[in-house]
């Protein structure tokens, strides 16, 4: 499973690849067979790369992002404004967002990692805004 852990703010991004698949393009890319090696099959008639994969089992990507907020309050009202937002691709991506204390961690998990690596730079966007916000009227008052 592909995993990756970022804390807003440190930047540390950790993966644990799982062997042998990956995005096309991506870091993680398998590498070409030895020299002498057959190649892998194709995918098949009438069949993409993508689905091929999805249908021989392949695990889903996840992706797990935990934001700290100065106060509990703060991390709620993010929760608020960000929690409406639906993923348009709600059959092949799901998205999690839960507050405990202070931090906001949201969760992805998708099958389709081009969808994941979407979802979250729309979601880090949405986030800049709620955080700029924020930041431009001051700390909330407590209710």
């Amino acid at each position: 499973m592909r995993h990756a852990d970022a804390h807003a703010g440190g930047g540390a991004i950790g993966g644990d690849g799982q062997g042998g698949h990956s995005c096309p393009g991506g870091v993680d890319t398998a590498a070409a067979p030895a020299e002498g090696a057959s190649p892998p099959h194709p995918p098949g008639p009438g069949r993409d790369v993508a689905s091929a994969a999805r249908g021989s089992g392949m695990r889903p990507h996840t992706f797990t992002l935990s934001v700290p907020f100065p106060t509990p309050l703060e991390a709620e009202i993010a929760h608020g404004s960000l929690a409406p937002d639906a993923e348009p691709h709600q059959r092949v991506i799901g998205k999690d967002l839960t507050v405990s204390g202070r931090i906001l961690t949201v969760r992805w998990k998708a099958e389709d990692c081009r969808l994941l690596r979407i979802s979250v730079i729309n979601f880090l966007d949405q986030l800049s805004l709620v955080l700029r916000t924020m930041q431009r009227f001051g700390p909330p008052v407590p209710r």
